[in-house]
């Protein structure tokens, strides 16, 4: 299977000589294409750092960062922007949506900036709507629908221009119980059906059960590497749960 993120030793350091901090070390992994992949960690792990470096947010130290096959680390600013653009789609806690366009406008940003046609754009918005379930709320606005509708409506902007990796950071932590097992189950049919490739950090094990493997990080390494396979979702979330019990982290796992 074709490899859609590849990592090679990363490292990175922030500070000064007097003082500096390593928040990843010499972390390598790959992402093949339509991967649901988690990563998880206690606070400090650097598991943000890596989000942020994936999403070209920010630089690495050292080592290397492939998407596509296309070395992220040695483009240049107006070149990453360019990119970011046509190849990372991004979900994020706080939904990102702008409350002065409607929940359609907002899913077809992209699509208006990448200059496709109005006809084109309908098509494809109104597809994704329907698969995502919130084709009844595109005329309104995001504060006059529910959190759960407004970060759907992230996943469909997120998945609208068919990138070749989804990014989503703690995409459940704004919402209650119900609207969050909405969004994953949501998240994980787009990965089924639409062979979407996601990486989703998270601190909550009931959103980590979904993925298809996760990357357990600590003190910016890899401590272990949890593979669902034949396991039931409620067999894997207790496995997640006791690795992150070892770790003594942060992870939260009421639901």
């Amino acid at each position: 299977m074709q490899s859609i993120l590849e990592l090679k030793n990363i490292e990175k350091y922030y500070g000064g000589k007097s003082s500096i901090t390593k928040a990843i070390d010499d972390l390598s992994f790959t992402v093949a294409e339509g991967e649901f992949i988690g990563v998880m960690g206690p606070s400090g792990s650097g598991k943000t750092t890596l989000l942020n470096m994936i999403a070209t947010i920010d630089h690495v130290s050292s080592g290397h960062i492939y998407i596509g096959g296309q070395d992220i680390t040695e483009m240049r600013p107006k070149e990453i922007a360019s990119f970011r653009r046509k190849n990372l789609g991004f979900v994020f806690q706080d939904f990102n949506l702008l409350d002065t366009l409607t929940v359609q406008e907002n899913i077809a940003l992209a699509l208006t900036i990448n200059r496709y046609s109005p006809k084109t754009i309908d098509e494809l918005v109104t597809k994704i709507a329907t698969k995502l379930g919130i084709e009844e709320i595109l005329k309104k606005y995001p504060y006059e629908v529910s959190g759960g509708q407004k970060q759907r409506a992230a996943c469909a902007r997120a998945i609208i221009t068919k990138p070749k990796l989804i990014l989503a950071d703690e995409p459940t932590g704004s919402l209650d119980s119900k609207s969050a097992q909405m969004l994953l189950e949501a998240i994980s049919d787009l990965n089924q059906t639409m062979k979407a490739t996601i990486l989703m950090v998270t601190h909550d094990a009931f959103s980590a059960s979904y993925c298809n493997r996760i990357l357990v990080i600590k003190d910016g390494k890899i401590f272990t590497e949890l593979i669902k396979g034949e396991l039931t979702r409620k067999q894997f979330f207790n496995q997640i749960l006791d690795t992150m019990a070892l770790l003594g982290g942060d992870v939260r796992s009421v639901r």
